[in-house]
């Protein structure tokens, strides 16, 4: 699990992407988009809203994946914040 910046080189550094990112995704490594890697491979993207981690998944997460995004993401609010209240809200799956 790792929750990477926009434009990070373990997407952007891959000729080909297929490695890394699903081809329905391919975009968001040039667009900018924060994500999430779940086993190696991009499986959300991620936002921050105050001092909540927002989590968007692109497909269905298993009950594990989706306590350790929740878990992680949490330490990832409460870095970001300037209080003690990191909060992260996982979404519903889309686009």
């Amino acid at each position: 699990m790792r929750f990477l910046p926009a434009f990070d080189n373990a997407i952007l550094g891959y000729h080909d992407r297929s490695r890394i990112i699903d081809h329905a995704h391919r975009l968001l490594s040039v667009a900018g988009e924060r994500v999430v890697l779940v086993d190696g491979r991009v499986a959300a993207t991620w936002t921050v809203d105050a001092d909540t981690v927002v989590v968007t998944p692109l497909r269905r997460f298993t009950r594990a994946d989706r306590a350790d995004v929740a878990e992680h993401g949490r330490e990832l609010a409460l870095f970001l914040s300037d209080n003690e209240s990191g909060r992260v809200r996982v979404a519903k799956a889309g686009r």
